[in-house]
């Protein structure tokens, strides 16, 4: 069974976000500075929209910490909402609704309004826009921040780049798994030919109303082999990772490794040939994205996730008035006109929950010294069988 969970709550307007972590071995020295910059990170980008202006994200952590240290209860973090001040009659928890309230009915293509509405019996798309936002996501962004903290005691690191914005793509020629370190430009993107290019793109998309999506990747350093299983369906790595993946907003395209390009390839280009040198099990390519069979094979792991264009457009598409039926334009809500570099930032996270769950499976304990331990009795067999 996975070891850690984490539920999110609260809606884009409303007083906060909020999320509880289950699980975290006590003894984690957390590091708030490394943390909120996380948080920061999520926020920028070129592209994005009003909203960032306003919100300042930071996270509060409220139990389960002492003294910067984890202590073996449920994580609770909350993120204030400083818009909420210029909502409150309109997202009011109790009481009337004020007689000047729009409504929306306009529902957006491409958003959760029109099946959410039908779902939950709902005449106002709001109930459903407030929550299905990518606003969420600054939650995941807590989450795998303390994941993060926990992974780097166990000598794993997890950093995310931009590889496509709107078509235009990085030169791989030009940047390296081993670049990729969290230090990240505007767009999070380590071709800077390829990034002038994708601002291009993105300025081009805002003056005529329009959005764009794009593709990112994460990459999992020092990852042990042997997490994750062959054994079950639900406790394949590749599968945890694809389906947290896909659970971002926006995105609509996971894969591990080479991926999609796999269709275009003979077996004998496809594999990770293996070898023994110098004592050491080694391999010289790795299309596989450092999972095999469902668990981490010792190579860096890299996950891509392609994200579509916002659906919230300044030149809205047709649609209907959920009340009447009537044909209108889709409604207008503040909204980025890119935010694939906001989101290789959740991915990040979600990539470090999905690995410290699947490494607390593996080696349990309920501190960080129990797990520290199991880790490198673990190493050492590995190393006597010339794994690194």
């Amino acid at each position: 069974m996975a070891r850690l969970r984490f539920l999110t709550a609260g809606e884009s307007h409303g007083k906060c976000l909020s999320a509880i972590i289950e699980g975290m071995p006590s003894g984690i020295p957390l590091d708030e500075g490394e943390m909120n910059h996380d948080m920061a990170r999520r926020q920028m980008g070129y592209g994005r929209g009003g909203r960032m202006k306003i919100e300042h994200d930071t996270m509060e952590i409220v139990s389960g910490v002492r003294f910067g240290e984890t202590i073996g209860g449920p994580i609770t973090i909350i993120v204030k909402n400083r818009d909420h001040g210029n909502w409150g009659a309109k997202m009011a928890t109790f009481g009337e609704p004020p007689d000047d309230l729009a409504r929306v009915t306009a529902a957006r293509p491409g958003h959760a309004d029109l099946a959410g509405i039908e779902k939950y019996d709902r005449s106002d798309i709001r109930d459903i826009l407030e929550r299905s936002s990518a606003r969420e996501t600054a939650m995941r962004v807590a989450v795998g921040a303390v994941a993060k903290q926990f992974l780097s005691r166990c000598g794993i690191t997890v950093a995310s780049h931009v590889t496509n914005i709107g078509g235009v793509s990085i030169d791989r020629a030009k940047v390296k798994v081993s670049d990729i370190n969290g230090t990240s430009s505007e767009l999070n993107c380590y071709d800077k030919d390829a990034e002038e290019r994708m601002k291009e793109k993105i300025r081009a998309a805002k003056e005529a109303g329009d959005t764009l999506g794009g593709v990112f990747e994460v990459v999992a350093r020092g990852v042990p082999v042997g997490l994750g299983s062959h054994a079950e369906y639900d406790r394949r790595l590749d599968a945890r990772l694809a389906g947290a993946m896909m659970s971002i907003q926006a995105i609509k395209g996971v894969e591990i490794g080479d991926g999609f390009l796999y269709a275009d390839m003979l077996g004998s280009e496809a594999h990770d040939e293996i070898y023994y040198e110098d004592g050491r099990v080694t391999r010289r390519t790795n299309h596989a994205g450092g999972i095999e069979g469902g668990m981490s094979n010792g190579e860096t792991l890299v996950v891509r996730a392609a994200m579509k264009p916002i659906p919230t457009l300044m030149q809205p598409l047709h649609s209907i008035d959920v009340a009447t039926r009537e044909p209108v334009l889709a409604s207008k809500e503040r909204s980025d006109v890119c935010a694939v570099s906001a989101a290789s930032v959740v991915g990040e996270a979600m990539t470090a929950f999905v690995i410290a769950d699947a490494l607390l499976e593996k080696f349990g304990g309920d501190t960080l010294g129990d797990v520290l331990s199991s880790i490198a009795s673990y190493k050492e067999r590995l190393k006597r069988n010339g794994f690194k």
